[in-house]
């Protein structure tokens, strides 16, 4: 038999204040986004979501529903990097992962790194990659 922990109501209110405390910056954020993006608070706290359980995202919708401002607007507010990749049936896996550039001055490669490696990524028009490039970015969103 588990004997229960009392709840007191100085507990509740504790951790009330805690939980205020802390979603205070995310309130911020969503206002922030929001001034940009009105009328998709849905979509504005779909992607906090994402963003704080550390997982993809995949927002669809019709031209002209403001997506790829939103995710912009969100990866300003967390001031972290940004890039949108156009999917393009001539695109190359090392177009997303980058290559090695060799640099004859030092007699060495150099890493070019793609935009994959940037923090936060809008993958528009997945569907039209080819497959080797789809594959690529799907073991990209694996490793994280």
């Amino acid at each position: 038999m588990t004997s229960a922990t009392s709840v007191t109501h100085e507990k509740i209110a504790a951790l009330s204040q805690k939980i205020q405390a802390h979603s205070e910056p995310f309130r911020q954020l969503i206002a922030e986004v929001g001034n940009t993006i009105v009328g998709q608070e849905v979509l504005i706290h779909r992607m906090l979501v994402g963003l704080l359980a550390n997982g993809h995202l995949l927002i669809e919708g019709v031209p002209g529903l403001a997506k790829t401002t939103a995710v912009s607007c969100l990866a300003k507010g967390v001031q972290t990097g940004f890039q949108r990749l156009q999917f393009t049936p001539d695109l190359l896996p090392a177009d997303l992962i980058g290559t090695l550039i060799y640099r004859p001055q030092d007699q060495k490669f150099v890493v070019q790194k793609g935009p994959i490696f940037s923090n936060i990524i809008l993958a528009d028009e997945i569907n039209r990659a080819p497959a080797k490039v789809q594959s690529a970015l799907l073991e990209a969103m694996q490793e994280r």
